[in-house]
């Protein structure tokens, strides 16, 4: 099939940033199901803000204010923008949906007349996306996707672990200002010897043992990852996936979390980590995996037996099924 995506990010990007810390897990899906589709045979352009056109193993990265050709795609896939399908003529249209969107939102945003005009089929990230959302903004079909993590994730072996460190890899407004309440008013008061990365603020708080992450490339997130002891991650509400939580899944470390936003569809309670319902139990299971070995042992042996069970190709191949 002859595939188009669309992305009106302002950023320049292509596939040699998967591994830098531009752009975010939009971005890196695409990038990564435009890959497998390439693989699968399909034929593929990328319609993005790119400051110069590239080909790269069959893939075309052309700029998307610039596109002017005739040609008729089989499908076009839209991330977010649905004003995207004014650019190119397609016999299917697709919009992968990484927002909660309200109907005044979408209004604004000016979404709905394109909406009404292509009526894509809206491609959601989850349970959480898919109840979150309006039925009147999916009215023309929906279906719920999975992401998966990069191979870097999957092919790295796993170290022993630091055993004081817990630590946040997310972004800071997916309420990390939340996490560091928690730590300084009840982890770091009851065990002052631990410790938790973050991914760089402005506040110094390292009087609580609360430092910054490298915050760089893959192999830099990874460095920090690997040998820590659990993966600590509140959650949002704008949270619909949570590509951190699953990269510290793949990397076998125990998470803990309130739940907020699709956190609750990512960690599984009692296996592969705990979702608290409060502050203060986010808090006690925190404590508890740091001194309790062998509950620790128990959820690292989950984590372990569900390791490499998913990939890019495994979801690419899922989402061109729904499409």
């Amino acid at each position: 099939m002859n595939i188009c995506f669309l992305d009106s990010n302002p950023i320049s990007y292509d596939h040699s940033d998967l591994d830098s810390n531009k752009i975010r897990g939009a971005e890196k899906a695409l990038i990564n199901i435009a890959l497998e589709f390439n693989k699968l045979g399909h034929k593929i352009t990328i319609l993005n803000n790119i400051n110069v056109k590239k080909e790269y193993q069959n893939i075309r990265w052309l700029n998307l204010k610039n596109y002017n050709e005739t040609q008729i795609f089989d499908v076009a896939i839209t991330n977010n923008d649905i004003n995207n399908f004014d650019k190119v003529k397609s016999y299917k249209k697709i919009a992968i949906s990484h927002s909660l969107q309200s109907i005044e939102k979408f209004i604004r945003k000016k979404q709905i007349l394109p909406y009404l005009k292509y009526r894509p089929k809206i491609l959601l990230l989850g349970n959480y996306h898919k109840n979150n959302r309006s039925y009147l903004l999916r009215i023309f079909g929906s279906e719920i996707i999975g992401w998966s993590v990069d191979n870097i994730f999957i092919n790295t072996n796993l170290k022993d672990v630091d055993p004081n460190k817990a630590i946040f890899t997310s972004y800071p407004d997916r309420n990390l200002d939340l996490l560091i309440d928690m730590w300084i008013n009840y982890i770091f008061k009851k065990n002052n010897k631990l410790k938790l990365y973050i991914t760089p603020n402005n506040i110094n708080n390292s009087k609580f043992n609360i430092f910054n992450r490298n915050f760089g490339s893959q192999k830099e997130l990874i460095k920090d990852l690997i040998n820590s002891k659990v993966f600590l991650i509140p959650g949002h509400k704008a949270e619909l996936y949570c590509i951190a939580a699953e990269e510290a899944k793949e990397l076998c470390i125990p998470s803990v979390t309130l739940g907020i936003g699709a956190l609750s569809e990512r960690v599984i309670h009692n296996k592969t980590g705990f979702i608290a319902k409060n502050e203060k139990e986010f808090s006690n299971y925190t404590l508890e995996l740091f001194s309790n070995k062998y509950m620790w042992d128990e959820i690292r042996k989950n984590l372990i037996s569900l390791r490499n069970k998913n990939n890019w190709k495994i979801a690419a191949e899922n989402i061109f099924k729904k499409i």
